[in-house]
């Protein structure tokens, strides 16, 4: 159950310790019996998750972690929006859960590296340290299994809306957030009706002309600095579109995010790069799981 206090205009936690510092014992706890075989990755990037808002969608983002093991977890910004909590607390225990999934796999051995966004900006100054096993970095480069090296960076430099116009940027956070909330009461009554999460800001934001031309902009000037850096790609979230696109000699990579449309970025340990969109894979399977349900040993089995 989520609370609610005035924070007087700061960010209720103090450092990243406050989130990551300490390793409880039940980091050491077995996974629950029953759990389907996990799927084996080289390298997960996600982004974008906002939590302490309303519109993160922990419970998918806890299903798809529960559902991987990589070797390198990228979180590449705003994983906890700091905007928002300095107007109020707002911490439900799947936000909770989600931080304890994290630590739970860098304590069991993935190497977790948390890249500070615009709205999760007061991480900045700990940059270079590391908190209950989570480095935090400004950006990074990754080398992916078939030798190419990518740069890993939020992408709000590359926006000129929150560069030089940061009021602005706040104006919109809060055009977005009433656009957020009409998707919560849009997916509240889908549920009353056992129909599967579906994004209607995800589905509105592409169909206006003026958002598509800031996205197409935005990969260009991300692709256009990763080319004079010397680096092969650029994996990077900050608009919430998931992206795999060749933009000259440069692949431009965007991991998406954990309000919308619930995907992430992923490399195979031979170096494939792909986009899991979860919100449609969960979707799938319980479609299948319908089907099935008359057939009880194979309704199971898709469990």
């Amino acid at each position: 159950m989520a609370s609610r206090a005035k924070s007087g205009g700061s960010v209720p936690f103090k450092s990243p310790a406050d989130l990551f510092g300490s390793i409880p014992a039940w980091l050491d706890m077995p996974e629950p019996r029953g759990f389907r075989p996990k799927r084996k990755l080289r390298t997960v990037w996600i982004s974008d998750i906002h939590l302490g808002t309303r519109g993160c969608n922990a419970t998918l983002l806890l299903d798809f972690l529960a559902s991987i093991e990589c070797e390198t977890l990228y979180l590449v910004g705003d994983i906890v929006d700091g905007w928002r909590l300095s107007k109020g607390w707002y911490w439900p225990d799947a936000h909770n859960e989600v931080v304890r999934r994290i630590l739970k796999m860098a304590h069991r051995g993935t190497r977790v590296v948390l890249i500070a966004g615009n709205h999760d900006e007061m991480l900045r100054p700990y940059a270079g340290m590391e908190f209950g096993g989570v480095e935090l970095a400004l950006d990074a480069i990754h080398e992916t299994a078939d030798g190419r090296r990518l740069l890993v960076t939020h992408g709000d430099g590359f926006d000129g809306v929150v560069l030089y116009a940061r009021w602005l940027a706040f104006a919109g956070d809060k055009a977005y957030s009433l656009l957020l909330r009409a998707n919560g009461w849009f997916n509240a009554v889908r549920r009353q009706f056992k129909m599967p999460y579906w994004s209607l800001s995800a589905y509105l934001k592409k169909r206006v002309k003026n958002a598509v031309q800031f996205v197409c902009d935005f990969e260009e000037a991300v692709a256009h600095a990763a080319r004079d850096m010397g680096v092969d790609g650029v994996v990077c979230g900050h608009i919430h579109c998931a992206e795999i696109r060749q933009i000259g000699d440069v692949t431009y990579y965007n991991d998406g995010d954990w309000v919308e449309s619930c995907t992430a970025l992923v490399e195979e340990h031979d170096g494939a790069m792909s986009i899991i969109d979860w919100a449609e894979e969960t979707r799938r399977a319980a479609a299948i799981k319908s089907v099935l349900a008359p057939i009880p040993a194979l309704e199971e089995e898709f469990a």
